[in-house]
């Protein structure tokens, strides 16, 4: 088996169970839009407890408590689809923290496609 390095970017959008966008919560609104944008892919990761600028601490320790607690949508492509993306994120999350940074991907599946290679949904 061999391994492909690939560089890309991952674009971390940091937001809570909270923000929304209309109906939808706002990280709702970013994974489909990053759907319908041909991204090659996007997480949602939720934090069990956090706290942001305000200081106040968002947990799920007390369960009848639990509001607002942490979001993290998470998507790595290549540098030119993820600055692209920013301004949907501006649109949809705006005044959410947001963090971009390098990254080598480890391809080590023989006959996986590149990301630039994979075809974005219709």
């Amino acid at each position: 088996m061999t391994v492909r390095w690939d560089r890309r970017w991952r674009l971390q959008v940091y937001s809570t169970e909270d923000d929304r966008v209309g109906h939808r919560s706002a990280a709702d609104a970013l994974l489909e839009a990053a759907r319908e944008d041909g991204l090659a892919g996007a997480t949602v990761w939720r934090a069990s407890e956090g706290y942001g600028r305000s200081g106040v601490l968002h947990t799920s320790r007390f369960p009848d408590a639990a509001r607002g607690l942490p979001l993290v949508v998470e998507i790595v492509d290549a540098a030119e689809k993820v600055s692209a993306f920013l301004s949907v994120v501006a649109d949809l999350a705006p005044g959410a923290l947001t963090t971009i940074e390098a990254v080598q991907l480890a391809r080590h599946h023989a006959g996986n496609p590149p990301l630039d290679d994979v075809a974005p949904r219709a």
